[in-house]
């Protein structure tokens, strides 16, 4: 069944038009007829059910709604810290990030970053990462979009994350454990994933100071993006919605 992001919150009527975007994308993009079934949502867990009244020009009426209760959101809640990278590696790793369940992600500028953004551009790019997790969302059926911060210096970030409380771990390929060795985290947990070139030996200290455990994900180096997944993967595997 075909969806469609709404901006929160939704309408408690029988009738409904959908937004601008939505309704091109339905009539000229999927094709949708009067008459075919499609869901609604809001990003904030609202979803509704219903059909295509009426198509007329440019505007998508969904009539008969009924409200549907559904949750896909883990049992543990998951923060993605990603250093930046190339804006075409960021979409993947955001888009990704979001089937597999992150409750937020923050973008990371780092030392050995490839992509550097100034005020302008960052502002430019966070819009673009919301749309990217809206379309995540609309595929994967996730009712709850995850929450995408505006990049923050790795080092102003992780004296923030000292007082954090959840189970922290940072991927290095020299890391002194496995996270299956680590205990369950208690309230959530955060990975910290870094640049192309890897973490400074500054940044790396930074982040053992603020209570982040030093792990690795088998005996190969990973390339950033593939680091995140298998992370975000393995963390949902052993304390998420994969067991």
């Amino acid at each position: 069944m075909p969806r469609f992001y709404c901006p929160p919150p939704l309408p408690n009527t029988d009738m409904f038009a959908l937004p601008e975007n939505a309704a091109h994308h339905a009539i000229r993009v999927l094709r949708l007829r009067e008459g075919d079934s499609v869901q609604i949502f809001d990003g904030q867990g609202g979803e509704r059910h219903g059909f295509i009244e009426r198509i007329a020009g440019k505007q998508v009426t969904i009539g008969r709604i009924r409200h549907v209760d559904r949750n896909l959101e883990s049992p543990l809640p998951l923060l993605l810290a990603q250093s930046l990278t190339s804006s075409e590696k960021m979409d993947w790793i955001i888009q990704k990030a979001t089937e597999l369940g992150a409750t937020e992600i923050q973008p990371l500028d780092t030392e050995r970053s490839v992509a550097k953004l100034s005020a302008e551009r960052a502002e430019r790019r966070l819009e673009h990462w919301k749309q990217v997790i809206i379309s995540a969302c609309e595929q994967c059926g996730r009712n709850r979009m995850p929450e995408i911060h505006a990049p923050m210096d790795i080092m102003g970030w992780l004296k923030k994350m000292r007082t954090a409380e959840c189970g922290k771990f940072i991927l290095l390929p020299d890391g002194a454990t496995s996270l299956h060795e680590q205990p369950r985290p208690e309230n959530a947990a955060a990975l910290l994933i870094g640049p192309e070139g890897g973490f400074s030996e500054a940044e790396a200290k930074a982040a053992l100071l603020a209570g982040f455990s030093q792990i690795r994900l088998g005996a190969r180096i990973l390339r950033t993006e593939t680091a995140a997944i298998a992370g975000l993967a393995t963390l949902q595997t052993l304390w998420g919605d994969f067991s």
